[in-house]
Parts: C-alpha cells; structure tokens; sequence
C-alpha cells in the first residue's frame, strides 16, 4: 500500500497536467472535448478508485504468489527478458478480463464507471471502479506463474501496465500508421468507447491490438460512422459512488422480481444487458435507442457552481496526497478512516454538481465527520507537526464549505435567487 501510495504521488500531477494540457489545446483549436462538470467527476472518480486500491480493498481469490509456488516449471531471474514476458502476460490477462467485463452481466458493473462519460478525453480513463472486491482472473496469469516470473515482478509491471493505457484516451489524435497493426492507439480506443452498434464491444487490447484481430473483436474506425459516447444505459449523475454501483442494483432488482428461479440464478451470467422476458415492459430502464438523437447529461448550473467545484476537487487531492504520502506514519486501521473521509467528501461534492437540493445534507455530515476526527485524534492525523494551527485552518474550512453547500442546494438549485443557468464548459 504504501508503495503505491507513493508512485501516485508521481503520478497524479503527470496525468492532471496532461489533462490541463488537452483542455487548453482543445480551447484554442476550436475543439474542446473536456467539458468542466465532466472532467472534474472523472478525476473524482480517479480519487475514489487510488484510495480504494491504496486501502487494498479487494481479495484475489487465488493469488499469484500461490500459483508460482505450485506451477513454476522454471527459475529466471529479474532480467529485461522477465519484464518483457511480465509484460506480454499482463496485457493477455488484461484483454480477456476487459473483454468478459463487456460480455457478462455481473461483471459489466465493475467496468461501466469507466465507460460512463459521455465524453472521450484523457480524463475520463481515470473512471475506474471502486466496485470490484474479489479478483476471479488470477488464473490468466499462469503462463507467467509457468515461466517462474517472480511476484515482485509482477507487483511492478502491473501499475505501469495500466499506466500506459492513459494517453490513447484522445480525440485529437488520428490514425497513427503502420502502429495501427501493433499497438492500441487513440482510434482503436473511440472504437471502444463507442456505443454506436457498429462498434459496440470491440477493441478489447489494453496496450498491444493484436488480441483484437486473432480472438475477433477488432473493428477499425468509420469516417462514416462517428463514434458517439457513453453507455445505452446513461448513468445521468455525476455521482462516481452511484455510478459504480448503478447496474448491480438493477440486477438485484430484477433478480428479486423475476419468478423464475432460473432467470434468478443465471441473470447474473448472461451477456450483459439481459433482462428477463417481458422486463423491459413491465420494469422500463431508460435506454438510448437513437445515438445520434440524445441529450448528454448536463444539469443546468451557475458558473459560479462550476469554479467551485474545481476549487474543491483541488483541495480534496490535497488530502489525497497527504494521505498517500503519510500512510506508513497513519497506520492501519486509522487510514480507512481517512479513506471514508475521502468518500464521503466525494460524494459530498458530486451530489452538489448534480444540484441536488438536498446535498448540503451530505456536506454536514462531511462537516461533522471531519470535526469528530480533528476531536478524536487531537490533530489532522499528525498535520500540526507540519503546519501550525492546522485545526483551526481545517476547522474554517468545514464551516465554509458547508455555507457554500447550503447556499447552492437552498437558494440556486431551488431558484429562490440566482436562477441557475446553462453553462458550455
């Protein structure tokens, strides 16, 4: 934990300033394709899913460790070869748990969140789950555990591997030539994204394309078909909490209504988007039927709202960074406090974007949270050693941030003053 703590100290302001970088490119070429409200529910959905893997919130039910210690056939040592063949290993494991994530009902849950953007930018490759507890997909891993590819190799290829799959979640970059045939690239990639029926469930590659073309599910890009994003299903929040958990709620809900005990059991393993016979009709799920005749999710806000809302999504990185920064020091289990405070805080704020009258409900209880950790352990979880009269800062904080929530949730969101209105960011 807190070695990844430390390499998304590194990272974070890599990704954030590659993602300040396409918004202004995107602004002075005519072509923003990061909106603001959306963006920043992205980086928070990002936030969400490095605590929750920081926190180690997840069990893989048969453990790579495990299987080199039974499978092994050879013993190599930490050569550019391992790494290379890690890496190979990795991105097969990566394609069919990408692919079934697309193809399987219950597992659909688990990857929608990062498909929920109806947007395509780098920002939203940083939409991962919070949702997915137990690793199933271990065994893939086998030709490595084979070879004898230590564990130590693995740990380390495995957040580099994903790493590499942020930069081709662009659309200012076109085709790239003879690296097409190779490598995913940013075209492969709004084929993915795409919910246009020519391109639903192909390119399923995280870094090498070639899976695609030898297991079928390759599609190229159209000119004639520009991809439209998102999901069939529109999440219609900016929640990222919601978000993650939205198409497991619908398949509890549908397993309890079905009457037939068999439709209750293989609901949940059948290509996704299945519902029982007759449910669409009787329990109707919005759906977009038109790609190219739908109205993206954009609730009417002040611009004011949107300013604040990026002030706040940079002081919770704040609190991000200190948390991975300090994790060795905060300990255990005093960090998955820090953790909830950080998904409350989340979801404080996304409920806000989403004007939600009732969200200053949400900011008092991240009010009164964060006060009863500042009364429990006497400080910001050691931060007075670091800056003089933290408590008070933090205290002042709370009690802002709150006047703002009650402000927006009581007189903008309810138009008592200040109507809201339409923003194009």
């Amino acid at each position: 934990m807190e070695q990844y703590g430390k390499i998304l100290i590194i990272a974070m302001p890599a990704f954030l300033l590659l993602i300040v970088i396409e918004k202004a490119y995107g602004y002075f070429r005519g072509n923003d394709t990061a909106p603001l409200m959306d963006t920043v529910s992205s980086l928070s959905s990002g936030i969400t899913n490095a605590v929750k893997d920081v926190l180690g919130i997840s069990i893989s039910i048969l453990t790579y460790d495990w299987m080199v210690s039974k499978v092994a056939v050879f013993t190599i040592e930490n050569t550019i070869l391992t790494y290379i063949i890690a890496f190979f290993v990795i991105d097969f494991y990566g394609y069919w748990t990408h692919r079934w994530s697309h193809q399987i009902n219950i597992f659909w849950n688990k990857h929608a969140i990062h498909h929920s953007s109806e947007e395509f930018n780098l920002s939203c490759a940083l939409r991962q789950s919070i949702s997915s507890f137990v690793n199933l997909f271990t065994f893939l891993l086998i030709p490595a555990a084979f070879l004898g590819v230590p564990a130590t190799v693995i740990a380390i290829v495995l957040p580099l591997h994903l790493f590499l799959q942020f930069w081709y979640h662009t659309k200012h970059i076109g085709k790239m030539g003879f690296l097409e045939k190779i490598i995913v690239t940013p075209s492969h990639h709004r084929v993915h994204h795409a919910i246009n029926k020519e391109y639903l469930d192909k390119n399923h590659g995280q870094i090498f394309i070639f899976w695609d073309k030898w297991f079928g599910t390759f599609q190229e890009e159209l000119n004639e078909v520009p991809a439209v994003y998102g999901i069939t299903r529109p999440a219609q929040t900016w929640n990222p909490i919601k978000i993650n958990f939205q198409h497991l709620w619908l398949l509890m809900q549908d397993a309890w209504r079905a009457e037939n005990w068999k439709d209750k059991f293989t609901i949940w393993f059948k290509p996704t988007g299945w519902r029982p016979e007759g449910f669409e009709e009787k329990y109707p799920v919005h759906k977009i039927e038109d790609v190219y005749a739908f109205e993206k999710y954009n609730p009417k806000h002040s611009k004011f709202l949107t300013y604040y809302s990026i002030v706040q999504l940079f002081i919770t990185l704040g609190f991000v960074s200190y948390l991975f920064a300090n994790i060795g020091t905060i300990g255990l289990p005093t960090i998955f406090v820090y953790g909830l405070f950080i998904f409350i805080t989340i979801y404080s704020l996304t409920e806000l974007m989403d004007t939600n009258p009732n969200a200053y409900f949400f900011e008092l209880y991240r009010l009164l949270f964060g006060f009863g950790i500042v009364f429990f352990y006497g400080d910001w979880f050691g931060l007075n050693s670091v800056i003089l009269f933290s408590n008070y800062v933090l205290g002042f904080y709370f009690l802002v941030s709150f006047g703002f929530s009650y402000y927006f949730s009581s007189y903008e969101f309810t138009g008592l003053k200040n109507p809201s209105k339409p923003i194009n960011s």
